[in-house]
């Protein structure tokens, strides 16, 4: 598991929502105001220095849960409301869009380019708005200094973690039903056509070479597929051309977009739901879940009418129906955390730290039970040195007076 895959999995998804997010506010025909701030408060909270310092430290994925539980609260950064059925929806889209987009990367390299294909799109929501641009700039620089010198081996980790993190995800998608790219099982269907991953060459060629280095014969044999030579490589710098379409907007043309839920997954979901065992390390993981999600910075609504709600589905009906119908296991549970202090934890500690003044304050009785102590280890001793004899005690003093100081303890 790469320990550098958290940044690109938050970013990507993150891409993928506000791709979603624009085509339903346009669909609902949402004032362009409302829109617009709905976008730039999403993209403020986002990119928040102090969150994101946090993200791009090296630490493992968190668990599906946790990481829905970010999206859910990004998602209500601004006035914009989600009820459980659409932001299951919204989710349900994200993952499989950059699950994708992960399975078609012709290197594993080219995940980068994914990810810098939709933080241009991000760049181009907030162009007019220069504060947030700088943000999303500082992003940019982040990227490009921790990725782009890694090896060939390290992208190939990142994105084994991902298809790790993906693996169980099996959701239907009406787009990509339509193209064709996906099974009706919820499985993609990979290509065996286009151009090749930059640096290799179309198969369909054995050489054989001599011991001297020589190429002696050559056979050819039937690669199965359409492949063309690679195109040129994708710029991995702040500006340039990715090449590379994945990670772009497939919501730009306006259809409508549904989500089924595969038998297969849902026999998965309802597999892993019994047996599912505590796990020890889940208060730490929700430890340092808070701790990540203490930046995020959500605009408490001063009137509840300035709020609106949109709906992932084409009518309110189809919205209810998915809420009523949808398996209890596939749905997310929000989880609540805390990260401000708290005022009866504080209390408790402050109560219990009152009491080790107090047994501090009683410098008498302490003294005398040191004093004591120090009398009986004294006692202990002359008992040694007069069973082992002066010399061996001597050597005992010397080499292992640390190890016996420690058994008195003990």
């Amino acid at each position: 598991m790469s320990s550098r895959t958290l940044p690109l999995l938050f970013i990507n998804l993150g891409g993928e929502m506000l791709y979603i997010l624009a085509q339903r506010l346009r669909a609902q025909n949402t004032p362009a105001d409302k829109a617009k701030k709905v976008m730039n408060d999403i993209i403020t909270t986002m990119f928040n220095k102090k969150f994101l310092e946090e993200l791009f430290k090296p630490q493992e994925l968190y668990s599906k849960k946790a990481l829905r539980t970010v999206f859910d609260r990004l998602a209500h950064a601004s006035i914009m409301r989600l009820n459980q059925a659409s932001m299951d929806k919204l989710y349900d889209l994200m993952t499989m869009a950059f699950k994708y987009q992960v399975l078609l990367c012709p290197r594993p390299k080219d995940i980068l380019l994914v990810s810098f294909n939709h933080m241009d799109a991000i760049k181009d929501f907030v162009k007019d708005t220069p504060n947030i641009l700088s943000q999303v700039d500082e992003t940019y620089q982040q990227l490009v200094e921790m990725y782009t010198p890694l090896s060939s081996g390290e992208f190939q980790l990142i994105r084994q973690t991902l298809l790790i993190f993906f693996q169980d995800m099996h959701i239907r998608v009406s787009i990509f039903l339509k193209d064709k790219v996906q099974n009706s099982n919820g499985r993609f269907v990979l290509p065996t056509c286009g151009p090749v991953p930059h640096g290799t060459q179309v198969p369909g060629l054995i050489r054989l070479f001599s011991c001297t280095g020589e190429e002696v014969t050559r056979l050819q044999f039937n690669n199965g597929g359409n492949y063309t030579a690679a195109l040129r490589e994708g710029s991995f710098e702040t500006f340039g051309d990715r090449v590379t379409k994945l990670g772009t907007n497939m919501y730009s043309v306006s259809r409508p977009v549904e989500t089924h839920m595969s038998g297969t997954s849902k026999n998965s979901a309802q597999h892993t739901k019994i047996n599912t065992a505590p796990n020890p390390l889940a208060k730490e993981e929700l430890n340092l879940l808070a701790k990540l999600m203490g930046g995020l910075e959500i605009q408490k609504l001063g009137n509840a009418d300035s709020g609106f709600r949109v709906n992932l589905f084409a009518t309110d009906e189809e919205e209810e129906e998915a809420l009523i119908t949808r398996p209890d296991e596939l749905s997310y549970g929000v989880i609540n955390i805390q990260a401000t202090k708290d005022q009866q934890a504080n209390a408790e500690l402050a109560k219990i730290m009152g009491e080790f003044t107090e047994s501090g304050d009683q410098s008498p009785s302490a003294s005398s039970k040191g004093d004591d102590l120090l009398a009986m280890m004294d006692e202990l001793q002359y008992v040694q040195a007069a069973l082992i004899g002066e010399g061996g005690w001597r050597d005992i003093k010397q080499g292992q007076q640390a190890a016996v100081s420690w058994d008195i303890w003990q």
